[in-house]
């Protein structure tokens, strides 16, 4: 079985297309004309071990808001498309990981109810590189649970260089993400009593 989703969204600011394989090896291939986005993209698929392509084009003159979230939306809507009826899946799964001094906890749950609680230390430095607004991740976390319609909760209780705290997210990201869309052999239906995700 190939669990694969493909998602294009185009509007007067940007232009995406967005293809995953949740059974893929960590190929990535993204380009966004956000650096930092690209790094973390790189970070959610190779750690995920999904076969992650992103192709965007946005309005980067104005600045990388709108390149950003379309790029989360569709990807949202990717991820969802290829965990297909979750027949199978685990389901719930969470995540710990560490960057040398922050600290990532992401528990997930693929109920199909989007739904985010999102904390990480105040006092982060407003921006990574040239055109990352640090405030953009929690953005990025919404868009994504919008479309994959997914319980996101992601903790940050500690940690001070913004680069670490935004990476060690997208990692823990990847592997709750990761062990949730495993398929568990011991289970035969959709994991729920009402019988539908």
């Amino acid at each position: 079985m190939t669990r694969t989703g493909r998602a294009e969204r185009t509007t007067k600011e940007t232009s995406v297309v967005v293809e995953i394989s949740l059974d893929g090896t960590g190929k990535v291939d993204v380009s966004t004309g956000v650096g930092f986005f690209d790094h973390m993209l790189d970070q959610l698929g190779r750690h995920g071990l999904f076969d992650l392509s992103v192709k965007t084009d946005g309005d980067l003159h104005i600045d990388s808001h709108h390149t950003i979230e379309d790029t989360a939306l569709a990807l949202g809507a990717a991820f969802r498309q290829a965990l297909g009826d979750k027949r199978g899946i685990v389901r719930f799964a969470d995540a710990s990981v560490p960057l040398d001094e922050s600290l990532a906890q992401v528990t997930v749950d693929l109920s199909g109810r989007p739904y985010l609680v999102h904390s990480e230390p105040d006092g982060l430095a407003p921006m990574i590189g040239p055109v990352y607004d640090t405030t953009m991740t929690r953005h990025i976390l919404e868009s994504f649970v919008a479309q994959a319609q997914v319980a996101l909760h992601v903790h940050v209780p500690y940690g001070r260089n913004a680069h670490h705290v935004v990476e060690c997210q997208f990692k823990a990201l990847a592997r709750a993400l990761r062990h949730a869309s495993e398929i568990d052999p011991r289970q035969t239906g959709i994991p729920s009593t009402k019988g539908a995700l």
